[in-house]
């Protein structure tokens, strides 16, 4: 068993919402996505923030390529670490 988390970022809460709600049907995983409002540096307003969806992977056994086409038709990304 490893450790391993994966960061979606998403432009907006919907899409983020969205991502989150399609990850247990698309990759059959057992844990709710977490989502995180994550502030631009300098800005306070909300409708500036990106958000995260953040999934524990503790057997490795998603793919990074296809969480990262997934988090793209959202117009968003896979976080690198």
């Amino acid at each position: 068993m490893s450790d391993v988390r994966h960061v979606l970022v998403l432009p907006d809460r919907d899409a983020a919402e969205e991502v989150a709600e399609a990850l247990p049907h698309r990759f059959a995983i057992a844990e709710e996505p977490q989502l995180v409002r994550d502030a631009l540096a300098g800005e306070d307003d909300a409708e500036d923030a990106q958000w995260l969806v953040v999934v524990e992977d503790p057997w490795g056994r998603l793919d990074p390529a296809e969480l990262d086409e997934l988090a793209a038709e959202y117009e968003g990304w896979l976080e690198r670490e």
